[in-house]
């Protein structure tokens, strides 16, 4: 029994299949020459094998699609994870910075109010030795606080991006 669909014959011809002028046409086989020869290998085999391998021929195919498409996924989730590491890289702030305004005269305001008990005890304790002594320190930690390495550029300027 002939199970192929009589609008599939060329004209004049009873039997010859003809080819499915839309099938070269086909963005998806198009792009990739490689999937095309295989879907003409499996076709050419279908036609030397007979119909009762159609199931077995058709699956082979299918899976080979399916590995190409699982392929192509992984390349573009992995594209865009390493996309979006960079860009996340680029934006955070490196460790040892020295931060924002608030940040760093932040610092100034609490060694200052906290200089206050400080500079009651270290006077109380060893008079106006202990106080010289107390403040160097207090001016000591600022300054060293002031000239922290990768401070942030003034405003308007921006830093340079990292090296890739």
């Amino acid at each position: 029994m002939d199970t192929r669909d009589p609008r599939d014959t060329g004209p004049g011809e009873g039997t010859a299949p003809r080819r499915n002028p839309g099938l070269g046409k086909d963005p998806g086989l198009g792009k990739d020459p490689d999937l095309r020869r295989e879907l003409d290998a499996t076709v050419r085999a279908r036609a030397e094998l007979g119909d009762e391998y159609d199931s077995a021929l058709a699956e082979s195919f299918l899976e080979r699609v399916e590995q190409r498409i699982d392929d192509a996924v992984d390349r573009r989730v992995r594209r865009q994870l390493a996309e979006r590491r960079l860009a996340d890289a680029r934006t955070a702030r490196t460790p040892g910075t020295a931060g924002s305004w608030a940040e760093r005269y932040g610092f100034a305001l609490i060694t200052l109010v906290l200089a206050i008990p400080l500079s009651a005890v270290a006077g109380g304790m060893a008079g106006l030795s202990g106080l010289v002594v107390a403040w160097l320190g207090i001016v000591g930690v600022n300054a060293a606080q002031a000239v922290r390495p990768n401070r942030e550029p003034p405003a308007g300027r921006e830093r340079p991006a990292p090296e890739e």
